[in-house]
């Protein structure tokens, strides 16, 4: 819609006066020191990014343009009273930095609906791959091939201004996020269902209709996709899909290489891929101690055994947090709203009792807490999406919403292309020691 688009504009172009006179007026104060430490263990903490959408507080967790997750959940409009937050609600949030009315919503979700027709070339590209392949091998694939419909890189071959380029990276965005449940819906249905596809619902909103091409028509489920597609959005920008897709897309390509880009880091283990492991092991669990019904202590002897085996505990810890992840907590309270008594969610809820104490007890493990992969599959198992292969496609659609957001921005504030300094290893050793290193 395009009031939306000019609403975003009119809040954009101020922080767009406030950045060039901070960097004009302020650009050479110093923030923060970098140690060799901090170099040689992956940036952590180094403040060197703008990320204008969410921000992770070591012990609030994630807050959405200042707004917790539980705010959100209050305050962002829903389909009924009783009901989980919309997803469109959230993004708009990120763009503009208000909580939306209900007919702002609505009317992004009809234009993500008038804009969510996927080319043919698409699905020729998925079909074309083999049905082993990984889900998200077929979701990256698809996406990059969407770039053949770029506004934005037709408009910058032609020549237009620097000033406009936030316009057209604007409805490439637009256009990306209503495509992506459709593509995400055609995988699923063709790697679980033998190609048995079911056609998009226009009345449905972004959320349910992905609910629904997946085969998925409870309400339930379809409230539990709302929640879960709000609260994967965002993680402020320097995890891995947040930080590759704004790096890719500093260097001007358009949104579907710079979003796929973000995508192929989210397939890592240590990313978005964790949601896989966490049901894998749990599983893994239940086979050797033969039961799905676990005993507290069965569990404590099995998270121990695998401390032992110098494995980790999959959906635990956090390279920021230091308490419970509020996402984990806002999906025990789905939990205990609607299910009662799922084998798989009480086991999921006795770990949460029995792991921190212990791996509070091994001192290198800074936060011993959940995070949100350690609850996400349990939910999407108990509703019948078992394909947990699958998981981290459905964290990659939600993932949009904030990255593609925070692009758009990137190009409004009209930020150059990251270009980082980089030393060899002997260099660092000798900054360090005084003395000339080799390595």
């Amino acid at each position: 819609m395009e009031y939306i688009k000019n609403r975003f504009y009119e809040k954009a172009i101020k922080c767009t006066t406030a950045y060039n006179k901070l960097k004009k007026e302020h650009g050479d104060k110093v923030i923060a020191e970098v140690t060799i430490g901090q170099v040689l263990t992956g940036m952590k903490g180094v403040p060197s990014l703008i990320t204008d959408t969410s921000k992770l507080d070591p012990n609030e967790g994630i807050r959405f343009r200042g707004h917790s997750i539980p705010e959100l959940r209050e305050k962002l409009p829903r389909l009924s009273p009783d009901g989980e937050p919309l997803p469109e609600g959230l993004f708009y949030l990120l763009l503009i930095g208000e909580i939306p009315e209900a007919e702002d919503v609505h009317n992004l979700s009809k234009d993500w609906s008038t804009r969510s027709h996927v080319p043919q070339h698409v699905f020729d590209v998925i079909d074309a791959m083999p049905k082993n392949a990984k889900p998200m091998t077929q979701f990256t694939a698809a996406i990059t091939s969407m770039a053949t419909e770029s506004v934005f890189q037709k408009a910058y071959r032609s020549g237009i201004n620097k000033k406009y380029y936030w316009d057209f990276m604007y409805d490439d965005v637009m256009n990306l996020i209503a495509r992506l449940p459709r593509i995400a819906a055609y995988i699923y249905r063709r790697n679980f269902f033998n190609s048995e596809h079911i056609d998009p619902d226009p009345r449905l909103d972004w959320a349910g209709n992905l609910a629904h091409m997946m085969g998925h028509d409870s309400e339930e489920i379809k409230r539990l996709l709302r929640l879960y597609m709000v609260i994967h959005s965002d993680h402020e920008g320097g995890n891995v899909s947040a930080h590759t897709t704004h790096l890719v897309g500093s260097a001007l390509s358009n949104p579907y290489y710079a979003f796929s880009a973000g995508m192929l880091g989210l397939a890592g283990p240590l990313h978005g891929y964790a949601n896989q492991e966490v049901i894998h092991w749990i599983f893994e669990l239940m086979n050797e101690l033969d039961t799905d019904e676990p005993t507290k202590e069965q569990l404590a002897d099995y998270v121990k055994k695998t401390l032992e085996a110098g494995r980790v505990i999959p959906g635990y810890g956090h390279a920021v947090l230091r308490q419970t992840d509020p996402r984990f907590t806002a999906q025990m309270e789905f939990a205990e709203k609607y299910i009662k008594n799922d084998k798989l969610i009480n086991t999921v809820n006795n770990l949460y009792e029995i792991v921190p104490p212990i791996l509070g007890t091994v001192g290198k493990i800074k936060n011993p807490w959940p995070n949100v992969d350690a609850y996400s599959g349990s939910l999407l198992y108990h509703y019948g999406i078992k394909e947990y292969s699958f998981y981290t496609v459905l964290f990659g659609v939600s993932r949009s919403l904030g990255v593609l957001a925070s692009l758009i921005m990137d190009r409004v504030y009209g930020l150059p292309i990251e270009r980082p300094s980089s030393f060899e290893m002997s260099a660092y050793m000798e900054k360090a020691t005084g003395k000339p290193g080799k390595c």
